[in-house]
């Protein structure tokens, strides 16, 4: 399984890597990683086709495990997507910023 730790995705979504965050509505409104967009993992079929082909999608959610199983559904569908080791909750276990409510 493709999957980052959370260094490597650091360095990744400092350079405005392409994030989707798998969680539920309730959960990233909670926190999230900034710039991260909402796919809720039961909507991501519906949005597999809006995500970029040529280029890493970074899939997160609260430990891993939902976006270990996005990830295989996108990487089946052609998007070379990576889970994020730890997910949301490592994140911000790690000292790294969370933005809380919606996304802008």
């Amino acid at each position: 399984m493709r999957e980052v730790d959370l260094e490597d995705f650091a360095a990744a979504h400092a350079r405005d890597a392409v994030v989707i965050d798998v969680r539920e509505p309730y959960e990233y409104f909670a926190g999230h990683v900034a710039g991260a967009r909402p796919v809720p993992l039961d909507r991501l079929p519906a949005v597999v086709g809006e995500l970029p082909k040529g280029a890493p999608v970074y899939v997160i959610c609260a430990s891993g495990n939902r976006s270990l199983a996005a990830v295989r559904f996108l990487r089946r569908a052609g998007v070379d997507a990576y889970s994020v080791a730890g997910g949301t909750g490592g994140w911000a276990r790690s000292g790294r910023p969370v933005v809380r409510g919606v996304a802008a």
